[in-house]
């Protein structure tokens, strides 16, 4: 199996299977006859038997048992006692056959769900299968089943999975059961299981064993893995980020029409009337809605403030929501500043996957004041294409007359008193950890060793970064977690996509970690810079090599973004910046349009470019596999509608693009260098995209 190649087989062998075949057949052949006439006679009940016997797989058969059993039982003078211990005796010797069938664990579930069966008896059986194979999944299955018919405490369950373990540290199925049962112990507080610090410190030492007895065997480094996770991360949700910046005053640039109504042009923080409030979670929640976070401002009645969730699974849960405060039908007073307070209401609704509430009910305020625009200005004149070659643009430098870049870059952390002692054992247990593998990477060259260290320091400074303030570098170990990333990346070419996606992240982590970091890739954009300094910083990730997008929690607030030259195949977390103006993707490896999805939710994108990617390369799009995908629930219910009036056959031809395109009010886009593109596809863009005022570098 599994690409080995088999031996020739021997004339006597042939000769046993072809008997065995037709006897099969012949079995098969009686079974279906009586199955079929709903007989259930002693002589058709016992060819089943025979035939589960030769071939386990035959799930007809064990649903006709079934059935039988039904019939057995609904006869007044039945025994019920005889009648299932039957069906177990059935199964045991069709397990006999085949220890892993499917339908034979499944048939002797439905038997022992019945009650009329010696759970003791199975717990007996269940150890000799498991001497025979313990790291059968089906067995460690039908052990949580038993358990829990027989009402067998975790705590006696976690005593034999050490048993298990210490007779064989390889057994990984009895590792994962560990996991299983501990994680229902630490979250039920349950006696001898609190505090959580004292209890995984003794796991720790536990996995060590199997981890420094043989370090190439994966089942104490899977273990470990999940250790780290039950120490780094908290059950509880909590806000990380949010925009508008707490205690900051946002300009908005407003024109009035001559027929009275107000329309924002121009403007430094939205373009359509709106202003977009985010809130970014540390994982994906549900039940952010008006009755859970209220919004008090005189600009937009709370009542009538939707809260949309960004990026939506399956659940209905998202780490990032957006809700719109309108202000177009407002009569603004250009002398007076604008206060909007949010705060959460009942954060017991905003829950996680796992059912956990948030934890930390947050409150926060800024100001809205509006500056009038003559309409004069913007009126009747093409907006300039932004080129983004490296002469357009100089190193951003903060002078003092201009508002301090922190400001936009605040973000909402959890106070460290309640990070408190459990903060102080997380920093504690992970130098320790690191300190190991450290001294194991020492003495061999380690893969999994590697990669474990490597998950180590990229938690210790993320935990030590939330203690710390954001004026101050606090990523120390990113130099050597890109290292061993690298090294993987040579080490393992099988795995290289996911070492490249971790070292990117860490980059990311480190570039946006605090302000003097992120100054090093702020630039402006010199023929804006002159009219409007602050609002057109763009933030330049070029030529980085990222494979992926990280840290956009602390990109709430941009509205230029230059992620060109680099290995970018999805776009997945960009949905999350609503403030997105301008976009560079060009030259990286987006091979279709179902990757540019994210964009879908940026309605102030205005100039994108997507230039010399792979688009149209492929006549497999394998990217709606890997994120979110116009095939997915994400479809708008009314897109044939939307091309029922307009070029129909075109508008099919490119459907996945008219999906990304139709909702977007696009100026400037650049999409030459791509395989999709030809006239064909550059006059559907034209139709799809009536606001273009420049197409690949010419006017529309």
């Amino acid at each position: 199996m599994h690409g080995r190649p088999r031996n020739p087989s021997k004339p006597e062998d042939e000769a046993a299977s072809a008997a065995k075949a037709a006897k099969l057949r012949t079995l098969q052949s009686q079974f279906i006859n009586y199955h079929h006439n709903l007989n259930y006679d002693k002589e058709a009940v016992e060819i089943s038997a025979k035939l589960l016997e030769i071939n386990p797989e035959f799930y007809t058969a064990w649903n006709y048992r079934k059935l039988a059993v039904e019939h057995f039982l609904s006869q007044p003078d039945s025994d019920p006692v005889s009648i299932l211990n039957e069906e177990l005796r059935v199964v045991e010797s069709a397990l006999r056959q085949n220890f892993k069938s499917y339908g034979a664990w499944h048939h002797r579930k439905w038997v022992l769900s019945k009650g009329h069966s010696s759970v003791d008896h199975e717990l007996r059986l269940l150890d000799k299968f498991q001497k025979a194979d313990a790291r059968n999944f089906h067995a460690w299955n039908y052990r949580r089943f038993v358990a829990a018919l027989k009402n067998i405490v975790d705590e006696d369950e976690l005593k034999n999975t050490t048993d298990m373990i210490e007779r064989n540290f390889s057994n990984y199925s009895a590792w994962h059961n560990r996991s299983v049962l501990l994680s229902n112990l630490l979250k039920s507080k349950a006696e001898g299981f609190f505090p959580k610090g004292k209890i995984l410190t003794e796991e720790y030492d536990l996995v060590h064993q199997a981890i420094f007895t043989d370090p190439d065997d994966q089942s104490g480094w899977f273990y470990h893995l999940w250790l780290l996770k039950q120490t780094i991360s908290r059950d509880t949700p909590w806000l990380h980020s949010a925009w508008p910046a707490s205690d900051s005053e946002l300009i908005i640039s407003a024109c009035k029409s001559a027929s009275g109504c107000m329309d924002s042009s121009s403007s430094r923080y939205s373009s359509d009337g709106t202003i977009p409030v985010i809130l970014y979670f540390n994982q994906a929640v549900r039940g952010v809605n008006s009755s859970t976070v209220s919004v008090k401002s005189a600009l937009a009645e709370s009542k009538d403030i939707i809260w949309r969730p960004l990026s939506i699974d399956k659940y209905e849960s998202a780490k990032a929501w957006v809700a719109q405060l309108n202000f177009s039908d407002v009569q603004l007073d250009y002398c007076i500043t604008y206060p909007v307070e949010v705060s959460v209401g009942d954060s017991s609704e905003i829950v996680s996957l796992g059912g956990f509430s948030l934890s930390n009910a947050f409150e926060f305020k800024f100001a809205v004041r509006f500056q009038q625009l003559d309409s004069g200005l913007t009126e009747g004149k093409n907006i300039d294409a932004i080129l983004w070659d490296d002469s357009n643009f100089q190193k951003y430098e903060m002078n003092s007359g201009e508002s301090n870049l922190l400001s936009l870059f605040n973000q909402l952390r959890i106070d460290e008193d309640q990070a408190g002692v459990d903060s102080m054992w997380k920093v504690n247990t992970l130098a320790n950890e690191i300190e190991l593998f450290r001294e194991l990477l020492s003495a061999a060259d380690c893969k999994i060793g590697k990669l474990t260290l490597a998950r180590l320091l990229t938690a210790l400074d993320t935990i030590v970064s939330g203690r710390s303030t954001l004026t101050s570098s606090q990523m120390v170990h990113t130099e050597e977690i890109l290292a061993l990333y690298s090294d993987l990346m040579k080490m393992d070419p099988p795995h290289s996509q996911y070492y490249k996606e971790e070292h990117s992240l860490a980059l990311l982590r480190q570039a946006t970690c605090c302000k003097d970091n992120l100054l090093r890739y702020c630039w402006r954009y010199v023929k804006l810079a002159k009219t409007n300094p602050e609002s057109f910083i763009c933030i330049r990730f070029n030529s980085l090599s990222l494979a992926r997008i990280g840290s956009v929690e602390n990109l709430l607030w941009v509205q230029m973004l230059d992620l060109s030259h680099n290995e970018l195949r999805s776009l997945e977390g960009l949905e999350a910046m609503q403030l997105l103006s301008c976009l560079n993707l060009s030259n990286n490896k987006i091979n279709s349009f179902t990757a540019l999805d994210p964009l879908r939710h940026l309605k102030l994108l205005r100039v994108l470019t997507i230039s010399h990617n792979e688009i149209g390369d492929h006549s497999i799009d394998s990217t709606r596999y890997l994120c979110s995908s116009p095939l997915s629930h994400t479809i708008p219910n009314d897109w044939k509608l939307a091309i029922s009036s307009g070029d129909v056959d075109r508008t099919i031809k490119y459907w996945e693009a008219f999906i990304i395109f139709r909702d977007l009010t696009l100026t400037q886009l650049e999409i030459t260098g791509n395989a999709v593109v030809n006239e064909d596809f550059i006059s559907f863009l034209r139709k799809t995209l009536p606001t273009l005022e420049w197409l690949d570098g010419k006017i529309s």
